[in-house]
Parts: C-alpha cells; sequence; structure tokens
C-alpha cells in the first residue's frame, strides 16, 4: 500500500444543445439563455456527486426560422447530443418542432411563446418550461380595460408570434369590453411605419398594443413619438428586455407596459442563488427575462440523464413524466402536451430607465401617470 490517492475516474461526457438567438435584434435575451443554460452545466460539473460531465454545444438561430431549421438539424443528427434547451422566437420553435420529432430529440423550449408550440402537435420530444401567449394576454387585456382605457389599434408582427399576440389580445379586450379601432400587420424587417402610424393617428386610440419582438418595438415607438402619437404603449414579453429601454432612449420608454410568464426573478423560488451565482461567473450579458428558465430546462434535463443515464429515449420518457418537480422557477408540472403550468403572470412598466413590477411602480401608487390618465 503506498498510500497515494486512488486516481479519479474519468466521467463520460454528455452533450446538451442549447439553441436561441445569438445575434441580430434579440441577441440580449439568446445570450442570457445562453448564459444560464451554461451556469447550470458548471454548477454540475462541479457537483461532484453527478455521474456524468456536461458539455453544452451552443447554436445560434439568429430568430430567423429557415435558419433554425438547419441548427436544429445539426444538433438533431447529432446522436451523441441527448437533449436540447431549445429557442426564444416562436416563429423557429414552431419550424423546427418537426424536425425534433424526426430525429427524436427531446427538447425543452425555454422562451417561445405560441401556443401551438406544444398544443399544436403530439411530439413527444417537445416539453416548454415557460408559459404561453394565451395567459399574457388575457392578463394584459384586463389589466388595461381596469386601468379606464377604452380604445386601443393593434401593432402586430406577421410571424406566427405576431398574429397569435393579435389573435389572444382581441380575443380578450372583447371579452372584457375593450374596442378596437385598427388592427396592422407589418413585417419583422420593417423599418417605415408612416402609413401605419399616420392612420393611427387619425383614429385616436387610447393604446397602441405592439405584438412583436424588441428591434420592431423600438422602431414603432420611436416613430410614434415622430408622430406625436400621445396612445399609450402597450407591449408584449416580446420587448421585455433591457435593449428596449437602451434602444429608445429612457425618457421615451418611460411608461412603456410589457406582460411576462412567471413570477420576477428576486421572487422565485431560487432566484437569489440564481443571481448570486450567475453574478459569481461573470458572464458579460445579463440574464435577462428568459434567462432563469432556460436555467430550470437544463437542469430538468441534466436530472432526467442522471436518472436515467444518455438515452434519448428513457430522458424523454422522464421528461414527459415531470410532475411537481421544484427548480428555480417554481414547481413545474407537464400537462398532457408537456406544456408547463404557469398561471402567474406578471406586469411591468418602465419607470426611471428600469423595468419595474407595476404593483412596486410609482404608477401603481399613483405618483406617476401612464398616457392619457
Amino acid at each position: 500500500m503506498s498510500g497515494l490517492p486512488s486516481p479519479a475516474v474519468a466521467k463520460d461526457v454528455v452533450k446538451i444543445a442549447f439553441v436561441g438567438p445569438l445575434t441580430g435584434g434579440v441577441s440580449a435575451i439568446g445570450l442570457g439563455g445562453r448564459n444560464s443554460a451554461d451556469l447550470a452545466v458548471r454548477l454540475r460539473n462541479a457537483d461532484p456527486a453527478s455521474k456524468y460531465k456536461y458539455e453544452l454545444v451552443t447554436q445560434d438561430d439568429e430568430c430567423r426560422p429557415n435558419i433554425g431549421v438547419q441548427v436544429a438539424t445539426k444538433v438533431a443528427t447529432d446522436n451523441k447530443i441527448i437533449a436540447g434547451v431549445t429557442h426564444f422566437c416562436s416563429a423557429v420553435a414552431m419550424g423546427t418542432v418537426g424536425v425534433y420529432n424526426r430525429f427524436k430529440l427531446p427538447v425543452v423550449v425555454w422562451g417561445a411563446v405560441v401556443p401551438e408550440i406544444t398544443y399544436g402537435n403530439d411530439f413527444k420530444e417537445i416539453h416548454r418550461v415557460n408559459g404561453t401567449m394565451i395567459n399574457q394576454n388575457d392578463i394584459a387585456a384586463k389589466f388595461m380595460t381596469d386601468q379606464g382605457y377604452k380604445t386601443w389599434a393593434i401593432i402586430h408582427d406577421t410571424t406566427d408570434y405576431g398574429k397569435g399576440h393579435n389573435k389572444y389580445f382581441t380575443e380578450y379586450l372583447k371579452k372584457y369590453g375593450g374596442e378596437i379601432v385598427g388592427t396592422f400587420g407589418v413585417t419583422a424587417d420593417q423599418q417605415d411605419f408612416t402609413t401605419e402610424l399616420t392612420k393611427i393617428r387619425e383614429l385616436k386610440p387610447d393604446v397602441v398594443y405592439f405584438g412583436g419582438l424588441t428591434p420592431l418595438g423600438v422602431r414603432i415607438r420611436t416613430q410614434m413619438n415622430k408622430l406625436n402619437i400621445p396612445a399609450q404603449f402597450e407591449g408584449t414579453s416580446g420587448i421585455m428586455s433591457e435593449a428596449y429601454i437602451q434602444g429608445v432612449g429612457r425618457d421615451m420608454a418611460e411608461g412603456s407596459l410589457a406582460f411576462i410568464e412567471g413570477a420576477p426573478l428576486e421572487r422565485l423560488p431560487g432566484g437569489q442563488f440564481f443571481i448570486e451565482q450567475y453574478s459569481k461567473n461573470k458572464y458579460g450579458e445579463p440574464a435577462e427575462a428568459y434567462g432563469p428558465f432556460s436555467f430550470a430546462a437544463t437542469n430538468l434535463i441534466i436530472d432526467a440523464v442522471e436518472k436515467v443515464g444518455p438515452n434519448r429515449n428513457k430522458v424523454k420518457d422522464v421528461l414527459n413524466a415531470t410532475n411537481d418537480v421544484d427548480t428555480i422557477i417554481g414547481k413545474v408540472t407537464f400537462d398532457d402536451h408537456r406544456q408547463n403550468i404557469v398561471p402567474l403572470i406578471t406586469k411591468y412598466v418602465v419607470q426611471d430607465g428600469k423595468w419595474v413590477i407595476w404593483e412596486e411602480s410609482d404608477y401603481a401608487k399613483g405618483a406617476k401617470k401612464l398616457a392619457g390618465r
């Protein structure tokens, strides 16, 4: 006996894909999601009790469906990749579900909100930890009618994402007694909205509702100001990023509204732990609104691998059976379409250059007023 410690047995490497928009107009959200997935991998690899060493294979879908299908095919056909944490952009997620199903790669969507991603098929490989735009628009419509607003103009992009927001917001607004005076579909890469906004100015709505992502929202909000449209600006989770405030500027962003599924990060069960660990690892970009969902999705996959080994089919079965599982975003339970049940929607308003929870804002306290109030 030499008394020397036994050499550590090298752990088998298990690869997990992360797919999101790492370049382009919504890259801030994608980079936050990637960093959050990376954090989950780092923390698990630092745990001596972990059975495997995990490696994150990162792909940029550019928030473009054609690119998304290419990278989805790339990761799905790599047999060394056991599962994926996939997509913020709904149009991309919609275009890739068939790819993951065809190649039997289990994935957990971390940010895309179109309901049909999970409910429009019965692909057992597709799971989602974040909520959908159905609840989001229900709350958005009720909240605004409760504020006393009567009339809306809707601008939405013509992707599945924008059309979905238009559909559900219109449905709920009618339920709560609001009136839509005009609806305008615009392309995601459109630059000039003079035609649409001139008509909206003539219609004099109380509120302009925008269903789309940050880059488009920045252009529309900026041009509303140039055309002296005094309506309140109401967005979706698609503009819930620091990039929106930076893009339109602090003063013009003031009072903008957005609605997002789930509780605020600092109020999540594991929120403080996540904030501390994220800061400790010195990522160059903030986690943004959907980072915690990406972190939770990655951990659900890792937990499944730890339980049944690096086998796609077995990991899929474990994910399918997810019920009342503790994560940093709270309990996760997948319904019969593998959609997490996320009943809570948080309301946000831009105040003094930051997104602030509505109930904690000066607007809710009456110290500041939304447009027209």
